[in-house]
């Protein structure tokens, strides 16, 4: 298995293998890894030398590498969400184990054909390993794996993409336009992007320059909404959400994410107070594990009671308005103003 920078490198420096698998959470990466491959590939015509494979048409797999790429070199065949490759359950398809077992037993005495003439990418959300197929592909082919990144990954790849265009971010702004705009690769871009196209070439992007122009995550706002909780500032809290609601973010699912996000900081007060690890007691993805100390800073402005306290209220508030006893809006004012006073 390569890492996702080892095989971004490969391909950059235009070395295309016949045999890969792409499979993991952080589609952006993958899709554009995908893309990158399509572009080595050269020209690509659908039917002739480009052939889509998924779950309805795996079984014509071994048919399609077998058919000549009439008038070209070679056969880009991509083999989308096949399902071959995934962990098998109790209840095993016979046919399904049977075609796997084809597929690589096929691939494992044709390799050298496949070099010569496919470029053959498997791409799954989810790859079982001790699968003898993954076996053979991550022995004759390249396999990666495109897990979420981790905040110093996430770091890395934004810098790079500022000296690229000749911009400068210092990493304490850096830390917060990551705070601001979240983990997901396909917005960090975007929201750099614009950041990028602000200062121009040769500037300096600012902490100012973040929250003037980027569209903050509502799980960043949340934060800021418990910073002023926990602050007993309440006409700030109170224009927080109101800005939030301005922005048409719906009230029951800030009411929602506001719920997890104390759970959360309930979770960190018990996990500090008996000696437990906090990513493991918030079950933190690698892309999240940055968040620790903001939770902990944050779950101190609060006692373990008053954590208990505002989620029954919050729970509570979710109850009646179902019930059409109270607004919700109305309700989310009254907890913020009932926790600052």
């Amino acid at each position: 298995m390569v890492t996702i920078e080892n095989l971004e490198k490969e391909l950059k420096n235009q070395n295309l293998k016949s045999l890969y698998l792409l499979y993991g959470e952080e589609l952006f990466l993958l899709e554009t890894t995908l893309k990158k491959i399509k572009s080595l590939f050269g020209e690509a015509i659908k039917g002739i030398n480009y052939i889509l494979i998924d779950e309805s048409n795996i079984s014509e797999l071994i048919a399609n590498i077998e058919t000549p790429a009439f008038g070209y070199e070679k056969k880009l065949i991509i083999a989308r969400n096949t399902g071959i490759l995934k962990k098998e359950g109790k209840r095993k398809n016979a046919e399904t184990a049977k075609l796997k077992e084809k597929i690589n037993k096929y691939i494992q005495e044709n390799i050298k054909i496949i070099n010569e003439s496919i470029v053959l990418v498997f791409v799954e959300e989810d790859a079982d390993k001790k699968q003898e197929l993954y076996t053979t592909l991550d022995k004759l082919g390249i396999v990666c794996q495109f897990d979420f990144q981790k905040a110093i990954q996430i770091e890395a790849r934004i810098k790079a993409i500022c000296n690229g265009y000749k911009v400068q971010i210092d990493n304490s702004t850096l830390r917060y336009f990551i705070e601001c705009c979240g983990t997901n690769m396909q917005d960090i871009i975007n929201e750099i992007r614009k950041l990028i196209e602000y200062v121009g070439p040769n500037g300096t992007i600012k902490r100012e320059d973040v929250d003037k122009l980027t569209i903050k995550k509502l799980e960043s706002v949340i934060f800021d909404l418990t910073d002023t909780l926990g602050k007993k500032d309440i006409a700030k809290a109170l224009e927080v959400l109101k800005n939030l609601i301005f922005a048409k973010e719906p009230v029951q699912k800030i009411l929602i994410t506001l719920y997890n996000h104390f759970k959360k900081l309930y979770f960190t007060k018990l996990s500090v107070k008996y000696n437990k690890d906090v990513i493991t007691s918030l079950n933190l993805k690698p892309n999240q594990t940055f968040l620790v100390n903001k939770y902990k800073t944050q779950a101190k402005y609060f006692k373990e009671s008053e954590l208990k306290g505002i989620l029954q209220s919050l729970r509570d508030l979710d109850f009646n308005y179902k019930n059409g006893l109270i607004d919700l809006q109305v309700g989310l004012e009254a907890i913020l103003c009932r926790y600052c006073s």
